[in-house]
């Protein structure tokens, strides 16, 4: 990826953030693009320091223009771009029924539509050279949605169906433009510290818990090998997804029975600075990582196994060869 360029939305803070410093150490040029300065001055020199090259583009990625503008600056600063990686949301922790439709809307713009435009940016950039990347940062969530979160589920589902599209549509035309998608499990993210939420808790993610580099390191796998159509990671996204298949309504009673105990802690503080109508990150530069470090997995074998899915045949179809030929030699 050396002196590649690489436009990661969302990138002030959480999974975007640990995606730039990964492409950092990779000696990538990396734009990034969100809304909250401090953060983004944060992360450039994050990817300075990674051994990159880090250039700020502030811009709200629910406009398309302003996704468009700040597209147009990147290739005149940087070149031609190589990789898009789409990660930047927003949500509110809530029942459906205490979300206003302002609120319902503007999650969707950001969450889903942010997806939309910045995949069109790209496309219409890097379409007519026919080469390129493009990366969704997606979630178990866009298979099975859960109590308290259907704004952000109803997004992940949509950005699940409109990548699907998108893919038919470049596989037809026999481009060289791919496009991939990463599931993910629950992250160590800020967002749990500056989402809108109306709970009687703090929210936490579904346990398990993992980092966000685990995210980010599968992420610049899937933009290095695009031409699988999807990636999980963490067992739990691997169990939510087969489960889904095989009994969705065993599933549904168990997310009404215990799915909003699970997405609070015990602490009665509230959430900071909403980020849904400007950047919570102004001011304070929040990082990668949220308030659950204790708890959170740095690894994933499942991650792994998807990333050498034919490494892990091959060991398995070698192991089970050689047990079969010790049976033979007892006979």
């Amino acid at each position: 990826m050396k002196d590649k360029v690489v436009v990661v939305t969302g990138a002030s803070g959480g999974v975007g953030r640990a995606v730039a410093q990964e492409y950092g150490a990779r000696g990538a040029s990396v734009a990034l693009i969100a809304r909250g300065t401090a953060g983004l001055g944060s992360a450039a020199a994050d990817v300075g320091a990674a051994g990159g090259t880090g250039l700020v583009y502030e811009a709200d990625v629910a406009d398309h223009q302003q996704v468009r503008q700040a597209a147009a600056r990147i290739e005149r600063e940087l070149g031609p771009i190589d990789v898009w990686i789409n990660v930047a949301f927003s949500s509110v922790f809530a029942p459906f029924t205490e979300i206003s439709p302002e609120e319902y809307e503007r999650t969707t713009r950001v969450t889903y539509l942010g997806y939309v435009w910045g995949t069109r940016v790209a496309l219409d950039l890097m379409r007519p050279r026919d080469r390129g990347v493009i990366v969704q940062a997606g979630s178990a969530l866009a298979y099975r949605g859960i109590p308290l979160q259907s704004a952000y589920c109803g997004a992940k589902h949509a950005i699940k169906g409109f990548t699907e599209s998108v893919r038919t549509e470049l596989m037809g035309e026999d481009s060289g433009v791919q496009i991939t998608m990463v599931q993910l499990p629950a992250l160590n993210t800020p967002q749990f510290s500056w989402v809108l939420s109306r709970l009687g808790r703090h929210p936490q993610p579904v346990p398990p818990i993992y980092q966000p580099e685990v995210a980010a390191r599968a992420i610049v796998h899937a933009a290095e090998h695009p031409r699988r159509r999807e990636y999980w990671v963490g067992a739990s996204t691997a169990m939510t997804m087969i489960g889904e298949r095989l009994a969705p309504g065993l599933i549904d009673r168990y997310l009404a029975r215990t799915g909003r105990q699970s997405q609070q802690t015990d602490s009665l503080e509230p959430t900071g600075t909403a980020n849904l109508w400007r950047p919570a990150d102004e001011e304070r530069d929040y990082g990668a990582h949220g308030a659950f470090d204790e708890r959170a997995h740095s690894r994933s074998f499942q991650a792994w196994l998807s990333r050498n899915r034919g490494l892990a045949a091959l060991t398995v179809a070698g192991g089970a060869a050689a047990v079969a030929a010790v049976r033979a030699a007892r006979r």
